[in-house]
């Protein structure tokens, strides 16, 4: 192998060496992004869920009024 060959081969390594870099640094930008969306979306689900349980647990006492006025009427 002659000093060209060798020149080639560490050219393209460097090249190679370049993009995994540019993607890696680009996964992780998505990767931080995708976790801060994941975040956003878990409070997002627990406010909803807790304003579930509140609509919930008032219908609930509406149906028990309802029933107590119709029993007592």
């Amino acid at each position: 192998m002659d000093t060209q060959d060798v020149l080639a081969q560490l050219q393209r390594l460097s090249e190679r060496f370049d993009e995994l870099a540019v993607r890696t640094r680009r996964l992780a930008d998505e990767n931080r992004s995708l976790r801060q969306q994941h975040e956003q979306v878990s409070g997002e689900r627990s406010q909803l869920l807790a304003k579930n349980e509140q609509a919930r647990s008032r219908v609930e006492a509406m149906i028990a009024r309802l029933k107590s006025l119709e029993q007592h009427t």
